[in-house]
């Protein structure tokens, strides 16, 4: 604000008749900060220990999406959220089991199992699919190894009647396997292959009784008392059509395994014993915001279209402590690619309007699972398919200072990147000093699968052309050391400047960087 007032009193001198006193010998006005400058600022204020690492699901996500809130308010940039405001609320929700009762019914005994490290009822097996029952009952039914598949020597569903029954079933591998199969059987999809075949077979429940290592796991998840994941609301709505499906460790099963387990193995129908249990569930609603801006654009055609930039404002929270901190300040993942939207919007709203419209997301949850991208492309606060383009950046301050990573041009599908990564190209010749672009990590197939781990993924799968800027991983990544003092905020500048550039080349062509293939 003093900075503002000062230089209104320097342009109004100016505008007045030229004094006939000899000139002022005062000191000249402080030229105004350069984008590095504003860059550090803001990142050491938003990557201070006080944000507590912005975890997306604390209040401290909350309070980085009003930080950067705050400064697009007070740069008149406007906003482009929920009901007229910067924020758009993305409701996360946390599944957790309040109580749970397991019984087991044998001719001459009634006995209760504990919910624990023994039994651990499962909420949902993930998104997008159907969700268990949280009442069963019926007749228990030894399974063996859950094994139909051919190839395993063996099949312990075949002659078995499964349906409206309780199968248990062991997740291991039987005795004489080869090493190949007993490690296939270990493998994490050998487990959904078998629970999918049982399920087919239209049970009441199913319980999975680990051993060894995934048994030693099973405490931590009781922990929590089952699936106290977050995943985008609502979790407890929605058809509760599959078997309920319950861990537990074959040590403690007791009564839930035949009679000479492990020696005898095979699979049978256990005479005169019953399961039936009943879960009650509790949803914790976490509250947790994207940011978004738009700066309208020119053209009575066109800026009715956008491009889109992107980077997330969350963080992984508090870690165990490494030389006395704990907080993981995300200086560079991805407070940097935060910022830098920032100090684009602001540029760009005293720059001549681009005949496109430019719209601005700061998503939350990225580190989650890219919750706040998968919200704001499901839910957009502009028409999806009005999206031109959009460009995502998530650690753009480190490394060598010329190099930069791009991904999407070669890894989206379709080809429906290309064309904006020839734009990309093209604008980075152009620059007075081009960065070395660097391509290895841009195919889906590369071991570090990038291309999947950013929010442009979200927009890529809706078929928006997307490029993803990196600057690389490093040694403090996801470590409490990536502080706002390691960033080169320089290079950070040339970044956030490139990225402007290209936004405004692709804001001013008459057309949509996609192939002709995909234009329509």
């Amino acid at each position: 604000m003093r900075r503002r007032a000062v230089l209104l009193l320097v342009l109004a001198a100016g505008c007045a008749s030229p004094p006939r006193t000899a000139k002022s010998s005062g000191p000249a006005p402080a030229p105004p900060p350069t984008m590095a400058e504003e860059l550090r600022r803001d990142l050491f204020a938003f990557a201070d220990d006080s944000m507590l690492g912005r975890s997306a699901e604390t209040p401290n996500g909350a309070r980085a999406a009003r930080f950067i809130a705050a400064k697009l308010k007070a740069a008149g940039i406007a906003p482009a959220g929920d009901s007229g405001g910067y924020l758009q609320r993305v409701p996360l929700s946390r599944t957790f089991v309040r109580s749970a009762r397991f019984t087991v019914t044998q001719p001459a005994t009634h006995a209760t199992l504990p919910i624990g490290s023994h039994l651990i009822p499962v909420p949902s097996l993930g998104e997008g699919l159907p969700l268990p029952v949280l009442e069963a009952a019926g007749d228990l039914v030894f399974a063996g190894y859950g094994l139909s598949a051919p190839g395993f020597g063996r099949n312990d569903l075949a002659g078995l009647s499964l349906a409206d029954k309780v199968v248990v079933f062991v997740d291991d591998a039987p005795p004489g396997l080869d090493s190949a199969h007993r490690s296939a059987l270990r493998d994490p999809r050998s487990l959904g292959d078998r629970l999918g075949a049982i399920m087919e077979r239209h049970p009441a429940a199913v319980i999975v009784l680990f051993t060894g290592r995934q048994a030693g796991e099973l405490p931590a998840l009781a922990a929590g008392l089952s699936d106290s994941s977050l995943r985008l609301q609502p979790t407890l709505e929605g058809p509760r059509e599959l078997p309920m499906v319950i861990f537990g460790t074959a040590r403690d099963a007791g009564p839930l395994l035949p009679a000479g387990w492990p020696r005898n193995d095979r699979p049978r129908v256990l005479d005169g014993r019953s399961f039936a249990a009943k879960v009650d569930l509790v949803q914790d609603i976490v509250p947790a915001y994207n940011v978004v801006a738009v700066i309208p654009g020119s053209d009575s055609a066109l800026s009715h279209t956008y491009v889109a930039f992107g980077a997330h404002l969350d963080h992984i929270g508090i870690l165990p402590p490494e030389h006395g901190d704990s907080i993981a300040n995300g200086a560079d993942d991805d407070g940097s690619g935060s910022m830098s939207l920032i100090e684009i919007a602001k540029r760009l709203q005293h720059e001549p309007r681009a005949k496109r419209s430019m719209l601005f997301v700061w998503h939350t949850g990225e580190e989650l699972g890219l919750f706040g991208s998968e919200w704001f492309t499901s839910h957009p606060t502009v028409v999806l398919d009005s999206i031109v383009a959009q460009l995502n950046a998530d650690m753009i301050g480190r490394n060598d200072p010329d190099s930069l990573y791009l991904i999407g041009p070669r890894s989206a599908p379709n080809g429906q990147s290309t064309v904006l990564g020839a734009i990309v190209d093209s604008v980075n010749s152009a620059s007075p000093r081009p960065f070395l672009i660097n391509r290895d990590w841009d195919a889906p197939s590369h071991p570090e699968q990038l291309y999947y781990r950013s929010d442009h993924y979200n927009y890529a799968k809706h078929g928006v052309p997307i490029v993803f800027f990196t600057t690389g991983l490093h040694a403090d990544y996801h470590k409490v050391t990536d502080s706002a003092d390691k960033i080169d905020y320089d290079k950070l500048a040339r970044v956030a400047a490139l990225i402007m550039h290209i936004g405004t080349a692709v804001a001013n062509s008459p057309t949509r960087p996609l192939p002709p293939s995909l234009l329509r």
